[in-house]
């Protein structure tokens, strides 16, 4: 994405070298060219001062340095000199969500809407927005609106087809990354999302394009390198091959993990920091479940499952994966560091309003999303969370998804996380992720025996799938929800799934998934130490 080919709305009074300046600016900032795009918007600044253009590029350029407090100033600064609005609320409303403001961001997009965006950069730049709101239906205009101007643009498309993807349209999703791949056959997510999507057959596979792309990678890019292992672990996965899938991850995950400082004693930190907030926080209990319903665990392990059960009632809304309740505590506190989630964060919860971070979150929520009534939080790491939620809202519920340890350790493991979130840095290695499995069963063991049962409860995936009715009934009582049939029809929703079971959950519940660690034995079998070891399997297990 560029912004070389936008619109430029100079003043009949712009002389012809600050046009020339203005052109090679963007021409650069399209190279990534940092130091001469600086140049040029300087020497445009120094013919005419009042140049909102020229600011406005600056401000591009700032936010590509992830400095987007000035970027936003910059911003503004070229809104004050009248410089076309479309433009520079679209980037403007890009660093908001940078920063967290996610309502903000939402709000500064509906101008650049208003404004009538007429190039492609800043229409792809609104989807974006939208999309990372969780707006994902109505983002999906703004990337076909950016793939029409600029045809030749092969991210555009990556984005237009990852937002199909998530609102369940995978043939559309396919045609548009093959599309991608046409103009770009070096774009790795292309190619890694397509597969994601796409049952692998003997028949029918793209073995051959994945195996000539890893060949042909930067392998100092470890995150191409990271993806492509991925893909391809997918595809012998799907082939019945799992030891050729396990060989991959592990060439992905190496490359990746040997970059990277180790978190685990930080993982430790948080879990222990979570349990000494359940101990201290008065939680009430009795109170009429009215609120927002949240959906914990650790990934891959049946949220998004309970999610759309109890999103297809009636009354709820499905809100998708928010921070917004992180992000506000995180605000509340200030505590240092640019971490959400981090064991000072979770001390400090005991010493702030947590009424008023409940009251910011609804209000958060509605003004970024629309939703006025009930709705369901699927963040999967607001189990650190769970005790300040509760306090926080004492309308709110929060139901927490638990897996056979040995199914979510390879579950973990065989998901592709976004690379920049540290959080799930623990999947990068298979005994880690052991070890974060074992401290999850520990923080929700206490949990249980310290939170009011009626406002926290725990929900085994494999009973949710062999006994789906009585679990949904159970769900649906716990968040003060009559039955409805449509609630076991959960994969008839249109609504939009921006998780890595967008196409499980349009079906009806399966068994296929139930006891898989099974396949890939012996490869795990060292993991599967450490769950008997700390007692999560019994050893008979593995006999």
């Amino acid at each position: 994405m560029t912004p070389e080919n936008a619109k430029s709305d100079h003043s009949p009074g712009t002389s012809e070298n600050v046009r020339t300046m203005l052109k090679m600016a963007r021409r650069f900032l399209a190279d990534r060219a940092y130091r001469d795009a600086h140049a040029a918007c300087m020497t445009a600044l120094q013919s005419d001062p009042t140049c909102g253009e020229a600011v406005f590029l600056l401000g591009i350029l700032t936010a590509d340095h992830n400095n987007h407090g000035k970027a936003i100033e910059l911003f503004d600064r070229a809104l004050s000199a009248d410089y076309q609005a479309a433009e520079v609320h679209a980037q403007k409303a890009r660093s908001l969500l940078a920063l967290n403001k996610k309502d903000l961001a939402v709000s500064v997009a509906e101008e650049a809407i208003h404004a009538n965006p007429q190039d492609a950069y800043s229409l792809d730049t609104i989807g974006v927005v939208l999309s990372r709101a969780g707006l994902h239906e109505r983002a999906v205009s703004f990337y076909q609106s950016a793939t029409e101007k600029a045809p030749g643009e092969a991210s555009y498309f990556y984005n237009l087809g990852a937002a199909q993807q998530f609102m369940g349209h995978f043939d559309d999703a396919r045609t548009a990354f093959d599309r991608a791949l046409e103009i770009d056959p070096s774009l790795s997510k292309a190619r890694v999302a397509r597969v994601s999507i796409t049952k692998q057959t003997q028949d029918a596979n793209d073995l051959e394009a994945l195996r000539a792309a890893w060949s042909a990678r930067d392998v100092q890019n470890v995150d191409e390198t990271l993806q492509l292992a991925h893909a391809l672990a997918k595809t012998e996965e799907d082939l019945a091959n799992p030891a050729g899938a396990m060989a991959w991850l592990e060439k992905g995950k190496s490359a990746k993990r040997a970059t990277l400082p180790d978190r685990a004693e930080e993982d430790r930190a948080c879990f222990g920091a979570a349990a000494r907030l359940g101990q201290t926080l008065n939680i009430a209990s009795g109170t009429k479940a009215d609120g927002p319903v949240f959906i914990v665990g650790m990934p891959r392990t049946g949220t998004t499952l309970a999610d759309r059960i109890i999103s297809s009632h009636s009354s709820m809304t499905a809100a998708g994966e928010l921070s917004d309740f992180s992000v506000l505590l995180k605000r509340a506190t200030k505590t240092p560091g640019n971490l959400v989630l981090d064991p000072p964060t979770l001390d400090a919860a005991t010493r702030v309003d947590l009424s008023e971070i409940g009251r910011a979150y609804r209000q958060s929520v509605s003004d970024a999303l629309g939703i006025q009534g009930r709705f369901t939080d699927k963040m999967p790491l607001n189990l650190f969370f769970a005790p300040a939620i509760l306090s926080a809202l004492p309308g709110s519920r929060v139901i927490c998804l638990r897996r056979h340890p040995a199914d979510t350790l390879l579950s973990n493991y065989r998901q592709l996380f976004a690379t920049s979130f540290s959080y799930y840095r623990y999947a990068y290695d298979l005994k880690d992720t052991a070890r974060y499995v074992v401290e999850f069963n520990r923080l929700i063991a206490a949990y249980a025996d310290i939170l009011p049962a009626d406002r926290f409860t725990i929900v085994d995936y494999e009973q949710l799938v062999d006994q789906t009715e009585p679990e949904a009934r159970r769900l649906l009582a716990h968040s003060g929800l009559e039955f409805e049939e449509d609630c076991l029809n959960f994969h008839k929703s249109a609504a939009p799934v921006a998780t890595a079971s967008a196409s499980q959950v349009r079906q009806p519940i399966y068994r296929t998934s139930l006891n898989r660690w099974k396949s890939y034995r012996p490869m795990v079998d060292e993991a599967l130490d450490i769950l008997v070891t700390e007692g999560l399997m019994v050893p008979s297990e593995l006999d």
